[in-house]
């Protein structure tokens, strides 16, 4: 008799991609993993003889060919700005296209896989390992700042790519960002992603998975353990000086009662009442208040990323409204001056490029109105279809929603955080479609009742 070929389980890409990450940062190829997982979820769906899409999904396939026009502004001056060198700019064009097409890719095979393959505890799991993965590489930035090493895919890459910038902060693992923020040079966790704003995202995203895998009914010995990461996970947040993940961790506190006032009703109070009072005496006792303070106290980004936006905008509106530019564009000069920007004395004083410092901002510039407008509908018409479920993975989805929306001001999204939200938003519609379809089995079995 032959030898049956094992088959594997549906969910093995996002298994190895996930379960691998330690592995892939050790390589340097944590930000292009994503894309080779995508290849075999890209199979899968080609060799279904269906493949349904989710509600809105079109404005999301607009939004995509809004990205393929912009392609052909990357050459044109934008105003305000410098043109770089054309090598570069399609490489960052094609980076952003690759993850375009990956996050879809994603939020179509989670959503088209049957829950008896792919099931949805096991992909919580996955997300809540990754929020594990997330705090102790945060707690590696704290304790040892100063650790960067080679990469393999830097030792294998010729010099000229392996030390491209852009390439460089992607494939050199190192655990933090030195940043003068305070006044003196302070460490922001970055480990294991590129950046100290990646991490912060990330950590933020896998929070609402870690909670429901590690302390809800089925999580076993991970709610004796879940306790203690939840403490390694507060050293680095406290020290990340990151403003947009301490906001959204509020708003996800608030977010949390709100739902379960909703679920249980205003008595749920009484015991809420004595976890937030351990909450906040916890915060205070912390090193919190005065990193706070002292965030407060050293504001010096927020004009520049304000008038960066203003002028992110300004540039759109009169160069190309409807797609963009393609691409970002590095500032012409300083706000204040043609002849400003970066210097010895003050490498700060040189303005981020336009497109950056928040994912909405990218959108903007790379892809205009039109794309800016078809970006956001597709994501709202996601949570209007789920914001009154009462399913607990729709409604972690949910808390990922809006901290997406909350943090695309601040942060680009365009990367781990967005393929996570996709994963989200294809669980949310998959839980959503298989109780449509209970609901209409329930019906059919129902016995008829004749009337006397």
């Amino acid at each position: 008799m032959p030898r049956q070929r094992r088959r594997w389980s549906a969910g093995w890409p996002l298994s190895v991609l996930f379960l691998g990450f330690p592995l892939w940062w050790v390589l340097g190829i944590t930000e292009f993993v994503f894309f080779l997982a995508a290849v075999p979820m890209a199979w899968a769906l080609i060799s279904r003889r269906t493949v349904v899409a989710p509600r809105g999904f079109g404005w999301w396939i607009g939004f995509l060919a809004v990205v393929l026009v912009s392609a052909t502004m990357l050459t044109t001056d934008a105003p305000f700005s410098n043109t770089g060198p054309l090598g570069g700019t399609l490489l960052t064009y094609g980076y952003r296209l690759c993850w375009y097409a990956a996050v879809t890719i994603v939020l179509l095979y989670v959503g088209n896989t049957d829950r008896s393959e792919l099931p949805t505890g096991k992909v919580v799991r996955l997300l809540g390992y990754m929020f594990v993965v997330t705090a102790f590489g945060g707690l590696l930035g704290v304790l040892a700042p100063n650790l960067e090493f080679t990469s393999a895919l830097e030792l294998l890459l010729p010099d000229p790519i392996a030390t491209n910038r852009f390439l460089q902060a992607l494939i050199h693992p190192a655990t933090a960002d030195i940043q003068n923020v305070l006044g003196f040079d302070q460490p922001r966790p970055r480990a294991p992603f590129a950046y100290a704003n990646s991490w912060g995202a990330n950590l933020s995203f896998y929070l609402p998975f870690f909670l429901y895998g590690w302390f809800g009914r089925d999580a076993g010995w991970r709610r004796i353990a879940g306790w203690p990461v939840l403490v390694v996970a507060a050293v680095p947040v406290v020290y990340s000086l990151n403003r947009g993940l301490w906001a959204v961790l509020v708003v996800g506190a608030l977010y949390a009662v709100v739902q379960v006032i909703r679920l249980r009703g205003f008595n749920a109070v009484a015991w809420l009442a004595p976890v937030a009072v351990v909450a906040v005496v916890a915060a205070l006792l912390s090193p919190l208040p005065t990193m706070i303070g002292e965030r407060l106290a050293n504001q010096h980004s927020n004009d520049r990323r304000s008038e960066l936006a203003l002028k992110t905008i300004e540039s759109t509106v009169k160069g190309s409204p409807l797609v963009g530019f393609g691409n970002t564009r590095d500032v012409e000069g300083s706000f204040g001056s043609i002849a400003g920007g970066a210097t010895l004395g003050c490498p700060a004083c040189a303005v981020p490029p336009f497109g950056t410092q928040g994912h909405l901002w990218l959108v903007v510039f790379t892809q205009g109105l039109l794309g800016t407008a078809l970006f956001l509908a597709f994501f709202l018409v996601r949570f209007a279809r789920h914001v009154r479920s009462r399913e607990p993975v729709t409604m972690i989805g949910l808390a990922v929603l809006i901290f997406f929306l909350i943090e695309i001001l601040v942060y680009d999204t365009l990367g781990a955080p967005l393929f996570t939200l996709m994963i989200a938003l294809g669980l949310m519609w998959r839980t959503d479609r298989d109780a449509q379809d209970d609901r209409q089995d329930d019906r059919r079995s129902a016995p008829a009742v004749s009337s006397p």
